[in-house]
């Protein structure tokens, strides 16, 4: 079991008197989902992307995932939602009546300074970060990613590290791990890392990378097709840099051609040329 840990003060980011301006305490209380309201003078309409957002919430409604809305009373006995406009449809939409809100006093400029203020000074969730809370959570996919990681010798980092500061098998490529997952099996993209990691020209600092990995696995997938053996394989990625077969596809590349497009058709060509 990970070892708790309790939170602690940073008492140098904030003046001795911070205290003292941080406004009037919220009220905690439930609402009925009827007197919140949308103050569209800073709230934003729900495009299509916020419709999907919706039918997500939707989808996967869990308690233990509904933060509290943050609300501010308006004429009329109702709440103005600062934070929550897209949860509370969703719970709207599937019968919910009432949900917890964190009910603050501010006037309409002080409600849009905080609508701006937590939409855009959140702490943005890496995927590393997402990832690592899904393995936690066994949720299937990234327990896959995990694992093939872990078979191949490779290690997922914990949160972003510089590319020239990782060390040989380290790697944030897990959207790119999953992909080869998705695409090719688990097998595959166990020998794709193994090519990368197992190859000492290849087993360097920052080698592991979403497009390398990517090409990798989908060239190793075409390989195996044709009936290598894992050890032939291994054998052909021994005898190319992927760093700089890299960096020549993205000079080489077409403009809007992805990075590990062009890798893949570059990798095809060198091991045609070396009978592979």
């Amino acid at each position: 079991m990970s070892v708790l840990r309790t939170i602690e003060r940073y008492e140098e980011v904030a003046g001795a008197d911070r205290r003292q301006t941080v406004g009037p305490a919220p009220q905690l209380a439930w609402l009925e989902i009827t007197s919140l309201v949308v103050d569209p003078t800073y709230q934003r309409p729900i495009t299509r992307a916020g419709r999907a957002n919706i039918g997500k919430i939707v989808a996967e409604f869990r308690w233990a995932r509904f933060s509290p809305v943050i609300v501010s009373p308006v004429e009329g006995g109702r709440y103005a939602i600062i934070d929550g406009q897209h949860r509370v449809t969703a719970a709207a939409s599937i019968g919910i009546e009432s949900v917890p809100c964190q009910v603050v006093l501010a006037t309409q400029g002080e409600q849009a300074e905080a609508f701006t203020a937590i939409n855009g000074a959140t702490t943005r969730v890496t995927a590393l970060a997402l990832h690592r809370a899904a393995v936690a959570a066994g949720e299937p996919s990234a327990v896959a990613v995990s694992h093939v990681a872990a078979r191949a010798g490779v290690k997922i980092l914990g949160y972003p590290v510089a590319t020239l500061d990782q060390e040989p098998g380290q790697t944030m490529a897990v959207g790119a791990i999953a992909g080869v997952i998705a695409r090719h099996g688990v097998d595959v993209a166990v020998l794709a890392l193994r090519c990368i990691v197992e190859t000492p020209r290849n087993n360097v600092r920052g080698g592991v990378l979403a497009s390398i990995v990517t090409a990798t696995g989908q060239v190793v997938w075409e390989l195996r097709a044709a009936k290598r053996s894992d050890a032939e394989i291994l054998a052909l990625f021994d005898d190319v840099l992927l760093i700089r077969e890299m960096d020549k596809a993205s000079m080489a590349r077409q403009p809007g051609t992805p990075i590990h497009v062009a890798l893949t058709a570059r990798l095809r060509a060198a091991f045609r040329m070396a009978g592979g």
